[in-house]
């Protein structure tokens, strides 16, 4: 497991065709590689769907916000 408290760290993914970065702490990227891994996709793929999500959303975030959210979400669900 990663350290708590550590900067976030910027990775590239490509949405749509369209590379984008997205600053997450470690522990969401740990979180998030998990979250892809057990719904069988790539993380490209996931980080997708969650962007369209939140596109269609009243008042969306930003993209790591809701990536942030998301796998919150999906925690309090489990």
């Amino acid at each position: 497991m990663p350290e708590l408290y550590h900067p976030p760290v910027k990775r590239s993914v490509e949405i749509a065709g369209h590379k984008t970065s997205i600053s997450l702490e470690p522990l969401f990227w740990d979180w998030l590689r998990m979250a892809a891994e057990a719904e069988s996709v790539p993380i490209n793929a996931l980080v997708a769907r969650i962007d369209a999500e939140r596109i269609a959303a009243e008042t969306p975030p930003g993209l790591a916000g809701a990536i942030r959210l998301w796998l919150a979400s999906r925690a309090l669900e489990g």
